[in-house]
């Protein structure tokens, strides 16, 4: 077999995997003995949720002696305040019984915890004080009853939520969905501020200040179906144009249920590529969704975002009723198309509204759409298929695979789709690792193969102008094979871009004496090199004309660049492009502007330049 198993790798992830630093609650229950906690049951509770992380607990507690002697209790009968207990769990100091046993309850659960004096104040260390003159190295009874529990939507416990009834799954809104929902709202003595008397749901968007903060924070919690009481405090009961604040309310309580929301993804997260979903799809979000490289069919109809509203494209009547079906990664269509697309389930629609250069300006335009004009399509998503992995392919079968994606991404660097084809290379790379060659011939292809999908990504780099990422490209080839040409060479290059010019005439000088048929490409880049150098010296001097011209004493300025740099007299040369995987590469001029070292750098320059190279400074 070629190819290792995925769970075998999974599992040599999960071995690796750096382990999160325990809790100091979870290090505290790992004191827990058995028998030093036993509990029985007095009244059953309700329903099927426990308290959880993160919950808010309220309960009474009342603690005795073995033989049934009161110590303490909250409730008033017993010489209590009557006023109970809250804390939240993972958060509150408690004593490690509770903090184990109370999250076993259900609600209007009553039980009795018998606990060794480790499991309550009597613990080493415990973060919880004792009261005064309590029997703390003695075996208790606890009789706990849980009154309520809720999530805690604010660390100041300024917004709490009671679930009523839970949701039909699990995403939940959030800015800026549109939302529809039931809400009605009382004060915390249980006079009604507002009714539920509207004909239809309360229809607002998120992040606008529509409903009070603490309401919409508690909302953003919450599945579609779910009905849920949100208890916001009077800092968090902001003006909205739900409701006026009413003055002297220090608690609000909303009854909540939330009906139904439309999902408004920002996509770019600057308000300009919008994506609003106006018919659900199937299945779950995002696990559902194609968010890796498919096959996909969609439906669509595009319209200029004029006052016509002229519809330009519709694949139901420009392309006989076909849909359009393409390979997502590839560049088949507009940035913003694909993006959106992304984002969809199979059977949704959406409507997306997208700037000019995630839709027609970077991309081939219809005849019908002007530059610079703002779309909008309608799009369904029919359905996906994704591409099969390469668990049981024979050696062969890889390889004439990692061609075929490979000459996807060299199509698409020829394009000047930088960013997709070094995608198309990294994702053969990462599906390497699982690859075991099973003889020296399928270890060699193997290995060749690697290197230049490393030197591919180190080009598409150095176009993106990530230079320092290009050389480290370049590096897991040389680590491996320190005489490896292109690779020299196209480290060159990177030094050359970042003006790193004696580490680039290192790499070219060694190429020619590794292989002297590549004396071409080299003596070529070279005297790129050397152009590079007198380019950024002339800048040098310009800049700082007239440092050291003065007598002592004199205060000299650099110069000051008034008319922006000049542009070179070179021609750039067509870059080589008709396979990036060749062997020997022509040496490629860029129209990127020539590199900009560091003052430091510039400085020795200068000082070289000038006789002053030999010079201390004191």
């Amino acid at each position: 077999m070629a190819v290792v198993a995925d769970d075998d790798h999974e599992q040599q992830v999960k071995q690796t995997e750096k382990k999160k630093p325990e809790t100091e609650d979870e290090k505290r229950r790992k004191k827990i003995v058995p028998g030093s906690l036993m509990k029985a049951v007095v009244r059953p509770g309700g329903g099927k949720s426990k308290p959880a992380e993160g919950n808010q607990v309220i309960y009474h507690c009342t603690v005795r002696t073995l033989d049934g002697v009161t110590v303490e209790s909250t409730r008033s009968e017993f010489g209590g305040k009557g006023t109970p207990i809250r804390h939240v769990i993972g958060k509150s100091k408690i004593i490690l019984g509770l903090l184990e046993g109370i999250p076993t309850m259900l609600k209007g659960e009553v039980a009795m915890f018998k606990m060794k004096p480790e499991m309550h104040y009597g613990e080493k260390d415990c973060p919880v004080a004792a009261p005064d003159n309590f029997p703390k190295d003695s075996e208790l009874h606890f009789e706990i009853e849980l009154i309520e529990f809720s999530k805690v939507i604010t660390d100041d416990l300024g917004v709490l939520k009671k679930v009523i009834e839970e949701g039909q799954s699990w995403e939940t809104p959030r800015e800026p969905y549109e939302v529809k929902a039931w809400i009605s709202a009382k004060s915390g003595d249980g006079k009604v501020i507002l009714s539920r008397t509207q004909d239809e749901p309360y229809f607002f968007t998120f992040g606008k200040s529509e409903v009070p903060e603490g309401l919409e924070l508690g909302i953003a919690t919450m599945p579609r179906g779910e009905k849920a009481v949100i208890y916001v405090k009077s800092q968090y009961y902001t003006e909205s144009t739900l409701m006026p604040v009413v003055e002297g309310v220090d608690e609000v309580h909303f009854e909540v249920e939330l009906v139904h929301f439309i999902q408004v993804r920002d996509v770019l997260g600057d308000g300009r590529l919008i994506k609003r979903r106006i018919r659900d799809g199937r299945g779950e979000f995002p696990m559902d969704c194609p968010l890796q490289d498919s096959l996909l069919r969609v439906h669509y109809k595009g319209s200029l975002l004029n006052e016509e509203k002229t519809v330009f494209y519709d694949t139901r009547i420009d392309n006989n009723g076909q849909p359009l079906e393409f390979s997502s990664g590839e560049g088949l269509v507009p940035q913003g198309f694909e993006m959106s697309v992304r984002l969809m389930l199979p059977g949704e629609v959406s409507l997306v509204t997208c700037p000019p250069d995630y839709a027609y300006d970077k991309f081939e335009r219809p005849a019908n759409v002007p530059e610079g004009a703002y779309v909008q399509w309608e799009i369904e998503l029919l359905d996906f298929n994704t591409p099969k992995d390469w668990t049981g392919f024979s050696f062969r079968e890889i390889m004439d695979d990692v061609e075929k994606i490979k000459g996807t991404g060299n199509r698409l660097f020829k394009e000047g789709k930088f960013e997709l084809a070094k995608a198309k290379y990294e994702k053969v790379l990462r599906e390497f690792n699982h690859v075991h060659p099973q003889d020296d011939e399928e270890g060699k292809e193997f290995a060749n193969t690697r290197n230049l999908l490393h030197l591919n990504v180190a080009a598409c780099l150095l176009k993106l102008g990530e230079h320092k990422k290009s050389i480290e490209a370049c590096n897991k080839v040389l680590d491996a094979n320190p005489v490896h040409v292109k690779a020299l060479y196209r480290r060159g290059m990177a030094y050359m871009a970042s003006g790193d010019f004696e580490e680039a005439r290192a790499d070219f000088n060694k190429m020619m004496s590794i292989d002297k048929s590549s004396e071409g490409s080299a003596k070529a880049a070279l005297l790129k090199l050397k152009k590079e150098e007198q380019e950024v010296e002339r800048k040098v001097r310009k800049q700082f004309k007239g440092l050291f011209d003065k007598r002592p004493g004199e205060i000299a300025e650099a110069g000051t660049n008034d008319g922006g740099d000049e542009a070179t007299s070179e021609t750039p040369e067509k870059d080589d492009l008709d396979n990036i995987d060749d062997h020997e590469e022509r040496t490629r001029q860029t129209t990127e502007p020539p590199p900009r070292p560091g003052i430091l750098s510039q400085l020795r320059k200068l000082f070289a330049s000038v006789g002053l190279n030999r010079c201390t400074i004191l």
